[in-house]
C-alpha cells in the first residue's frame, strides 16, 4: 500500500487544493513507496497567511522563550532520531549513520540558535561623527520561505529554521523537495 503524504499548513494536515501528485520513490528497490500533493499557489498563500499571523504572537515572545521552544524540539528529535534516521535511509538511499550524521549536523545548529539570544542586543555609538550618534537595533522582519534541497534532507532543513525563528522574530514556511516529504512531513 501506498502511503499518502499531506502538506502540513496552519497546524493541519491537509490535502491542499492542487489535484497533482508526485510519487516518492524508495531508491533501494525503485518501488513507489509514498505519493505526496504538489502544492497550488492557494496553498502556498494559505501556508504564508498563517505564517503571517503567528508571527504576531511569536515576535511577541522574549528571545529566551523562542530558545526555549528550540531546546525541545532538539529533545524529540534526539528521542526520535532512529526513527528519523530511517525513513531518510529510505528515501535517500543513504546509510543508517550517514542519515544520522545529517541530523545531527542540523541539531549542532540549533544548539547554536539556542545560545544566540545576546548577539540581539544591537549597538550604540555616541559620538560617531560630529553630533551624530549611530545605533541599531532588531526588529522583527515577517515571514521568511525556504526551499531545501533534496541531497541534505535534515540538515539543511535543520539549518534554515532556527536561527531565523530566534533571532529575527519570524515566522518561518519551508518547501522540502517531493524527493524527501516523509523526513521533513512529521509536524
Amino acid at each position: 500500500m501506498t502511503t499518502q503524504i499531506s502538506h502540513f499548513i496552519n497546524g493541519q494536515r491537509t490535502a491542499g487544493q492542487s489535484k497533482r501528485t508526485a510519487d516518492v520513490m524508495n531508491p533501494n528497490t525503485g518501488e513507489v513507496q509514498a505519493t505526496v500533493p504538489m502544492a497550488s499557489a492557494a496553498d502556498v498563500d494559505a501556508a504564508v497567511a498563517g505564517a503571517a499571523e503567528a508571527q504576531k504572537e511569536w515576535a511577541a515572545w522574549n528571545p529566551q522563550r523562542r530558545a526555549r521552544v528550540l531546546m525541545r524540539f532538539i529533545d524529540l528529535v534526539n528521542q526520535n532520531v532512529e526513527e528519523l534516521a530511517e525513513t531518510l535511509s529510505l528515501e535517500h538511499g543513504k546509510t543508517l549513520a550517514d542519515s544520522k550524521g545529517d541530523i545531527q549536523r542540523g541539531i549542532e545548529v540549533i544548539e547554536f540558535a539556542v545560545g544566540i539570544p545576546h548577539l540581539m542586543k544591537g549597538e550604540y555609538t555616541e559620538g560617531a561623527g560630529s553630533g551624530i550618534d549611530v545605533y541599531s537595533m532588531r526588529q522583527p522582519l515577517g515571514v521568511v520561505a525556504g526551499i531545501t534541497p533534496f541531497n541534505f534532507p535534515a540538515m539543511i532543513p535543520l539549518w534554515k529554521p532556527a536561527p531565523a525563528s530566534t533571532c529575527i522574530r519570524c515566522a518561518s514556511r519551508w518547501a522540502w523537495s517531493p524527493v524527501s516529504p516523509h523526513s521533513t512531513s512529521r509536524p
